[in-house]
């Protein structure tokens, strides 16, 4: 929820914030509208109580014909009083469906348009020239079925499209991708967590996850409960309603969990392999800070996601995405995208996001000032690895005879293991 200060202050800010997602900026005037008329309701309620009060006490005092009039006018002050009270409430409850409305304000130099407008900031490490090396490019499935690694048809077979077995040496390979990610995590600080993976819908809702993307989402309609599609969600509820230590720096989590994701809308995009999938794990960085700290927490989990990447050795770019493209919590999001050989195109591995103080304002998490006071804090996210960075690896790391080469660093994860040899097809 955006600082409702900030928008009656400064409405085209939120304007051209709205403007520049493509989303409807009239939704600022309509709660500035709603907001005009709840505070002029309360101070009707306010004033019409006092009267009420002022009336109560001379009702005591009145006798003969004065007290019946009094007594009527009470009569009427209590009706009045309610209704001002009402209107107020009302009033409250449109606006604040309407605040829910209003993604967060877009930070200072995001790109405006949609999701081929974003802007290449970097890019690090060269992709190999596969065919110069006499090696015949495969895709990840092709890859992973001969190494032995991956199932999709017998994930089909159980539950459906976009699901997967892991087997063998692919099993192992996302165990060593999300451990190595755990490390690097408590190397720079960060409290590991394993995180529910159903939350309630206020938690939902209060990381913005219910809102345009609300169909991406799966829901246990029995339980009321809902299904993350990040950890994020749950540890970003972690501290809800809750006042919140910041004097010694930022707090930093790190959350593994089995994420699940509807993938609606996406039909025949991305359906061969596990680029786009129903199910998957990740560890996921998540951070509470002050506003002030907020921008170089950013840079700080971004160069974690760089780390990390370097890690597994793959080339890879790091883009500005632009306003149309953020989910509605983001402020800004920086995301890093590795070569893809098959494709020849660039695939989305990281994301990282500067949320500012929207989620922590719907959840309701402050930090005490030096003035003894609270404010909202502010909250950023970051993906340090997950299932999907195996397709990458594969064909990144294909050698002409069928084998993958381990990079360096993971090989400590794999008991020293440098190649994965093929196996051929699961039987």
């Amino acid at each position: 929820m955006i600082d409702l200060r900030l928008l009656r202050d400064t409405p085209d800010v939120v304007r051209a914030s709205q403007r520049a997602r493509g989303e409807d900026p009239a939704l600022v005037d309509q709660a500035l509208d709603l907001d005009s008329r709840r505070r002029a309701a309360l101070t009707r309620f306010e004033q019409l109580r006092a009267e009420q009060k002022t009336a109560g006490k001379d009702v005591a005092r009145a006798t003969g014909e004065q007290r019946t009039e009094l007594l009527a006018r009470t009569k009427q002050l209590a009706a009045d009083v309610k209704a001002a009270q009402a209107e107020a409430t009302d009033a409250g409850d449109q606006l604040d469906q309407v605040l829910l409305a209003l993604s967060n304000v877009v930070a200072d130099g995001v790109p405006a348009g949609g999701e081929d407008d974003y802007v290449v900031l970097r890019h690090v490490g060269e992709p190999r020239d596969l065919a110069a090396e006499g090696v015949t490019v495969a895709d990840h499935l092709e890859i992973g079925e001969r190494l032995g690694a991956l199932d999709t048809a017998r994930g089909a077979k159980v539950s459906g499209s976009r699901f997967y077995f892991l087997t063998g040496v692919g099993a192992r390979l996302e165990l060593a991708l999300l451990n190595a990610a755990m490390d690097r995590a408590l190397a720079h600080g960060f409290t590991p967590m394993i995180t529910p993976t159903l939350v309630r819908p206020e938690v939902m809702r209060g990381t913005g996850f219910l809102g345009a993307h609300a169909d991406e989402v799966y829901r246990l309609e029995a339980d009321d409960l809902y299904l993350v599609g990040t950890s994020e969600v749950a540890l970003a509820g972690y501290h809800a309603e809750e006042i919140i230590d910041l004097s010694d720096g930022p707090l930093r989590y790190a959350g593994w969990s089995a994420c699940y994701r509807r993938e609606a809308g996406s039909h025949g995009k991305d359906t061969r392999g596990i680029i786009r999938v129903h199910q998957f794990h990740k560890v996921e960085m998540f951070c509470w800070t002050s506003v002030e700290d907020a921008p170089a927490e950013h840079e700080r989990l971004l160069a974690l996601e760089e780390e990390m990447l370097g890690l597994v050795e793959l080339p890879y770019r790091v883009i500005d995405v632009a306003a149309g493209d953020l989910g509605s919590s983001a402020a800004r999001k920086l995301d890093c995208e590795a070569w893809l050989p098959s494709q020849e195109r660039w695939l989305e591995l990281t994301s990282t996001s500067s949320c500012t103080t929207f989620q922590a304002r719907r959840l309701g998490v402050r930090e005490r000032t030096a003035e003894g006071g609270t404010r909202t804090v502010a909250t950023l996210n970051g993906t340090l690895a997950t299932t999907r960075w195996i397709v990458a690896m594969l064909e990144n790391h294909q050698q002409a005879d069928g084998s993958v080469t381990v990079p360096q660093g993971l090989r400590p994860y794999l008991g020293g293991l440098e190649v994965l040899e093929p196996t051929g097809p699961a039987r």
